[in-house]
């Protein structure tokens, strides 16, 4: 299959859902009473949504047929150790602590590890997990390689940790901890979404995790997209081509002592996650945790039926049609939005493409936070809902050094949920956005007028730095996409 030129989805669509199509004007008076924050729109005000592909995927038939043998019972349900073994196979782990989704793995984790005072260092750290290892007083360290801090360049591994730099780290700490500060773990996205939806090789996580055992560290995977990870290994790296993706994510999994994951990425399901861990110890004293904020550690805040679906989605989520038509058509859908002249993260990610918003409006300041700009253009031209990456996610203040930080990257995230949408919908989205950045210079940019002291984003309201009237920000574009 992977050699056919036509590229057609490897499934059949057993159900659909009506979209209602809006007007302009009414996304104009809808972006303006959300306080131009598209967290704020109702989902039926959307015409392509493509917000996140957390937890926004289609089931499969398999998958609903299992929800109907959910066992319910509150401890050692049947469900709960068909999850279990399904983890288990997958990725080694001796202790599994289901959760209702990945950021409960992380408070969970850091909490037990002691962050406070000290440094978690990762490739990048995503908006939940900075915002719980913050909040527990600790520090979040990116260190990606250099060639993720440039959006045009086409590397295949841009999600590797930069081994100089993690070396220096783990030597300087070991050498002086009293001075330079202890590091709590070092974690490794897969795919990086803070970079791009961008893969690390398999040759970098095996020298991570070598490092780490060297200088007595432990290492752990955020693993939310392991499986676009492990097919992007065995497309670009040497010598793995011949393997499963399976064994791949296996051998992936191996070199880590504990993994966080959110089974709404690719688990396939809308809810759950789960923290693996080798440590007994350290399970243990994340399980009373787990009782505390979760549940019983057999159901960890999730249905029976919830651990069913996620069982059956981390079988399918390896099938090697499927990854070849999902990662094909976020490549064919980024090579379309250059072609309509917005540049882009290259090479295209496994989950979303990323557009480049800083050089898209190089008239906008970071300040004046392009990537919400062009988010909120996109709405208004077309319906369609996309997320800032950029410095309304990661700005704010700075709790090591009380300043205002700005975003490395100002970046609008178009994510894919799984098995959902058609490439007649993603050319629609093309058009939009090509609309949108033939008459970039129009747009202006927005300033915050009320925000919540961390992960402000999700909640804060602002405004046109033009004026309060949607109308006013951007020039009304041709109709040319119908709607």
């Amino acid at each position: 299959m992977t050699s056919r030129r036509t590229l057609f989805e490897p499934f059949r669509i057993k159900s659909v859902e009506p979209i209602r199509i809006t007007t302009r004007e009414e996304r104009a008076e809808i972006l303006s009473r959300a306080g131009w924050n598209l967290f704020r729109v109702r989902s039926e005000e959307v015409l392509i949504d493509l917000f996140t592909d957390s937890g926004t995927g289609a089931m499969s038939d398999a998958q609903w047929a299992a929800l109907q043998r959910g066992d319910e019972a509150y401890a050692g349900s049947r469900s709960w150790f068909r999850f279990e073994e399904r983890v288990r196979e997958l990725t080694g782990f001796a202790e599994i602590l289901p959760t209702h989704q990945g950021r409960a793995a992380e408070r969970i984790l850091f909490s037990c590890l002691g962050v406070a005072g000290k440094r978690v260092i990762n490739n990048t750290h995503f908006d939940t997990t900075r915002a719980n290892i913050e909040s527990l007083g600790g520090t979040a360290i990116d260190l990606a390689v250099p060639e993720a801090r440039s959006p045009s360049l086409d590397h295949p591994f841009k999600g590797n940790m930069d081994l100089v730099r993690l070396e220096a780290a783990l030597a300087e700490a070991a050498a002086d901890r009293a001075h330079v500060g202890e590091i709590a773990a070092v974690m490794l996205t897969v795919t990086n979404n803070s970079g791009g939806g961008q893969p690390a090789s398999l040759a970098n996580l095996r020298a991570v995790s070598e490092l780490c055992r060297r200088y007595r560290v432990p290492f752990f995977l955020d693993a939310c997209r392991f499986a676009e990870n492990a097919f992007f290994i065995k497309l670009r790296e040497s010598g793995q081509a011949g393997r499963t993706v399976e064994s791949i994510a296996q051998e992936m999994f191996s070199l880590a002592v504990g993994a966080t994951f959110s089974a709404k990425k690719d688990g396939l399901a809308n809810i759950g996650g789960f923290l693996g861990l080798r440590d007994e110890r350290l399970a243990q004293r994340c399980k009373e945790l787990l009782l505390l904020t979760e549940g019983f550690p057999t159901y960890g805040g999730l249905a029976g039926r919830d651990l069913e679906a996620i069982a059956v989605g981390l079988t399918e989520i390896v099938d090697e049609n499927y990854l070849h038509h999902r990662i094909e058509t976020t490549r064919r859908f980024g090579r379309g939005l250059a072609a309509a002249g917005l540049p882009i993260i290259e090479p295209p990610g496994g989950h979303a493409i990323y557009i480049d918003a800083g050089s898209l409006l190089p008239h906008i300041p970071p300040r004046e936070l392009p990537g919400q700009a062009l988010a909120c253009a996109l709405y208004l031209e077309g319906g369609v809902r996309s997320v800032e990456i950029g410095t309304l996610m990661f700005g704010g203040i700075d709790p090591s050094t009380g300043l205002e930080r700005q975003a490395p990257l100002e970046l609008l995230r178009l994510a894919l949920p799984r098995r959902v949408y058609t490439q007649s919908h993603l050319d629609y989205v093309i058009e939009v956005a090509g609309d949108v950045a033939a008459h970039r210079s129009e747009l202006s940019g927005l300033r915050i007028v009320e925000q919540a002291d961390s992960l402000r984003h999700f909640s804060a309201r602002l405004e046109p730095v033009a004026g309060d009237d949607s109308r006013e920000m951007f020039r009304e574009m041709p109709a040319a996409v119908g709607v």
